[in-house]
């Protein structure tokens, strides 16, 4: 279900990156999408139950001449985190699958670069508002006499990251706050130009 949902956003953003050539553009300096994969690092409660988990998530990013190296950007993605063998072996649970679609919007400052020679490494940073989508799955032992149920929520948080780039090719990582569902993600991002006004 949470599946359907992330593939119906994709859908909905999809005609905006296609002809976002068609923008006025003004004095736009750029406009960026990017793909991004990565491990999923769940902290504090969210630890209890979940091990090591996995997403991917794609953005837009913008800038005008006029606030750079101040990039505003929007994001969606997909993130699934397995339950922990520990957490089975505490309760009654076989199986406790957390799925989530976070939508992120924010802004990036890129630093002076750290090195200029041979390539450009940049330092950035990141901060923004967040809004996720929860599906949870519970399955229990046979033995338990619990009943098995999908559960949906959702919740607002905001996240904050670090990162070097390259521009083009990038490595962030990033504390996201949700309440009771925290945690830590490392992405490798490859950005593609999908417009430039110099």
């Amino acid at each position: 279900m949470i599946i359907k949902k992330f593939l119906f956003i994709c859908l909905l953003l999809l005609p905006a990156t296609i002809f976002s050539q068609t923008l006025d553009q003004g004095r736009a300096r750029g406009m960026f999408f990017s793909l991004a994969v990565g491990p999923r690092i769940p902290v504090s409660a969210f630890a209890n139950s979940q091990s090591l988990g996995v997403g991917i998530n794609m953005d837009i990013s913008y800038t005008d001449n006029t606030y750079l190296p101040l990039f505003v950007y929007g994001r969606i993605g997909y993130e699934h985190y397995p339950g922990s063998a520990d957490y089975y072996r505490r309760t009654d649970y076989s199986s406790y699958t957390v799925n989530v679609v976070p939508l992120n919007a924010g802004v990036r400052f890129y630093l002076p670069p750290l090195v200029k020679d041979m390539v450009l490494i940049i330092p950035a940073v990141e901060f923004g508002g967040s809004f996720a989508i929860f599906e949870k799955s519970h399955q229990f032992k046979i033995d338990s006499g619990r009943n098995n149920f999908l559960e949906d929520n959702s919740k607002l948080g905001f996240h904050a990251g670090v990162g070097l780039s390259m521009f083009l090719i990038e490595i962030m990582g990033t504390y996201n706050y949700y309440l009771n569902n925290e945690y830590l993600s490392a992405d490798l991002r490859i950005r593609i130009p999908v417009f430039i006004k110099l």
